[in-house]
């Protein structure tokens, strides 16, 4: 399952990606696939035809972890 985040990297805009899985603590890099900025465009330290990044770990600020399409589904509590 492939999980849709935003990378916060030191010193640069925040990234958003899909990761196959997220990292653990033993991890030292997180390899992300179509790496993009927050609003869709190319990055511009990162050639067109790339599809997937490796980024160390160390330089990553934190990871937000975005809702997917099947959890948008689920319906809470709905007051009527």
């Amino acid at each position: 399952m492939a999980y849709s985040v935003i990378i916060h990297i030191a010193g640069e805009t925040a990234i958003t990606g899909e990761v196959d899985e997220l990292p653990k603590s033993t991890d030292s890099i997180i390899t992300v696939s179509n790496p993009r900025q927050r609003d869709g465009k190319d990055l511009h330290y990162i050639n067109n035809n790339v599809v997937k990044v490796i980024w160390p770990l160390a330089k990553v600020n934190f990871i937000e972890v975005l809702e997917s399409a099947d959890e948008e589904k689920i319906i809470g509590f709905v007051r009527e």
